[in-house]
């Protein structure tokens, strides 16, 4: 029986963001195989945060910068180390190659932090994003962290080929895993189109892009609203601040709902799901709750990326306000488009997402590098160097702030 550690950046909310039910479908793939499954992060708990234990999952709390981890490491001795986002395993990286050595280690990125933070950057700028972008610290930083780790989770297709066209990354390092969808589970029927009114979107509000969405609805919902004046749309996310909710008008039809208790009800109950994302990385868990929802969506080349090939999109892609908002009504008017992006989505999810085979083939993957660790780390030359001379820096950094803290305790 294999003994995984997962060094979480938060402690999972499933029901808040597209990464904690990601966290989460990772988590359930190791506990299906009977691994023993422990959740440990610096991060303080959450209102929203999922109850562990209710999935035979146990939990610690684990301090930055602090050698109780190199004791609590070793005592647990793990045969993985999963590390959520690049920041964990700058942290706690260079502890677990020490203290365990033979256990595998995966980093999963959620999305490439470096992308996003560069679409930003661009974004802001207020010109169009180039892959010199890509060229900064951040990125230094994470294809140090993908190359020092013997797997990573790279979440869009999209990532994937930017790994290994712009960084050179060896493909044995990395691994497509798109979110995970148990088909058996998928609703028998939704309502139609006729039960169904008004448009939504929904998201964490503390996540950049999302906040800049909602910011873009403001200039494309009056365009739409000026065809369809009794509609309204109706903004979900956790974490609203004020800010947010200071937008809230019923007059416009413009309503911050906030935090929804069921993301999949409020998702059905919607005739259209807008997404008009103007950067970001990764795929879209607001879009894939779409599909499983079977409600047509409208959103941008960033929002559709990586999410579904060359297959159809389930709902319309449009770049400009005006064309957003014309997409927008003529989804929500045309009951065949509707039929016909629902349709869609059925497709994108048995041919991209379903969790049986994509739980599978990273179980395959694990065991592959398990049966020769040596020889998988032998190939990865660059990973070794980097542990050997540039993360002694963070290393000697972290024991020089945890010298510090025993003098000031």
């Amino acid at each position: 029986m294999k003994k995984v550690l997962v060094i979480g950046y938060v402690w999972p909310e499933p029901n808040s963001s597209a990464a904690g039910t990601h966290m989460m479908s990772l988590l359930n793939a190791f506990r299906a195989q009977n691994w023993d499954v422990e959740f440990a992060t610096p991060a303080l708990r959450t209102d929203h945060m999922v109850n562990l234990d209710d999935v035979g999952i146990t939990c610690q709390s684990i301090a930055l910068n602090c050698d109780s981890f190199d004791e609590y490491v070793k005592a647990y001795n793990p045969d993985i180390v999963m590390f959520d986002r690049f920041m964990m395993e700058e942290q706690f990286g260079w502890r677990v190659d020490k203290h365990c050595p033979h256990a595998i280690k995966i980093l999963d990125t959620e999305d490439l932090q470096c992308l996003r933070n560069a679409r930003h950057e661009a974004f802001k700028g207020e010109r169009e994003f180039s892959t010199s972008d890509l060229h900064s610290d951040i990125a230094k930083r994470e294809i140090a962290a993908i190359l020092r780790c013997d797997l990573s989770l790279i979440i869009s297709s999209y990532e994937m080929s930017l790994l290994h066209s712009v960084f050179k990354v060896e493909p044995s390092l990395l691994h497509h895993l798109p979110f995970m969808v148990d088909l058996s589970a998928l609703p028998t029927s939704t309502k139609t189109f006729e039960q169904r009114q008004h448009f939504m979107t929904i998201g964490n509000f503390r996540h950049a892009p999302n906040w800049d969405a909602v910011l873009y609805l403001q200039k494309i919902w009056p365009l739409i609203r000026k065809q369809l004046p009794k509609a309204e749309l109706h903004i979900y996310g956790s974490y609203p601040p004020p800010k947010a909710t200071a937008l809230n008008n019923p007059k416009t039809g413009f309503l911050i709902k906030g935090w929804a208790d069921n993301a999949f009800d409020v998702m059905q109950s919607a005739r259209v799901c807008l997404a008009p994302l103007r950067f970001g990385a990764g795929i879209k868990g607001k879009l894939l709750e779409a599909m499983i929802m079977q409600t047509p969506s409208v959103t941008t080349n960033i929002g559709a990326e990586g999410m579904h090939n060359e297959l159809p999109w389930p709902g319309k892609i449009a770049n400009t306000a005006d064309d957003f908002a014309d997409a927008a009504v003529e989804m929500y008017n045309n009951q065949s488009d509707f039929e016909q992006a629902q349709q869609d989505g059925n497709t994108l999810l048995n041919a991209l997402y379903n969790k049986a085979q994509l739980s599978a083939a990273l179980i395959q993957k694990i065991d592959t590098i398990s049966s020769d660790l040596s020889a998988h780390r032998e190939k990865n030359f660059t990973g070794q160097m980097l542990k050997h001379h540039t993360m002694r820096s963070t290393q000697y950094m972290s024991q020089w702030i945890a010298e510090k803290n025993k003098k000031l305790d």
